[in-house]
């Protein structure tokens, strides 16, 4: 795997992870799901992200919603704004559901969270996994990536 072109602003935003809750090895989290937090893989490619979305997966977006309106957004993701993430994964189910018109995710819940280019998504890792999430992934092509491949849903 390559390097990937940082978006703006985020340099060093990272904080080194790797991706993944837990180490490989028998007991991973998330052993059971191939393409969720699989010990090498980091990050899903534009097919296993396509495969997953034919699941109950929930995909969460985290640009900037301004983003969203002037560019579209890959079908069947929602929006949460990076800003927004911690709060909204510990809120009440009952708001979650009114804020996002979706239903709030479990701990134990398959999540995949992109971006524009990987940066912002890494940073959604990196949260969810402290706030316990165990089967979270990441599409580090984001929104770039999915373009090349087929048009976005606009409104």
């Amino acid at each position: 795997m390559g390097f990937l072109p940082r978006e703006a602003g985020g340099a060093g935003a990272c904080g080194g992870l790797t991706g993944c809750a837990s180490p490989p090895g028998p007991g991973a989290a998330g052993a059971t799901s191939r393409g969720l937090c699989a010990g090498g893989a980091p990050s899903l490619s534009y097919q296993q992200l396509k495969d997953l979305k034919k699941t109950s997966v929930l995909h969460i977006d985290v640009r900037e919603r301004w983003e969203i309106d002037r560019s579209g957004k890959i079908p069947a993701s929602i929006n949460i704004p990076l800003g927004e993430l911690v709060e909204a994964l510990q809120m009440d189910p009952t708001e979650f559901k009114e804020r996002y018109n979706q239903k709030m995710p479990s701990k134990s819940d398959p999540v995949v969270f992109s971006c524009l280019a990987g940066t912002r998504s890494k940073q959604a890792l990196g949260f969810a996994m402290s706030l316990g999430f165990s089967r979270v992934q990441q599409y580090a092509g984001g929104f770039e990536d999915w373009i090349k491949h087929e048009p976005p849903e606009t409104k």
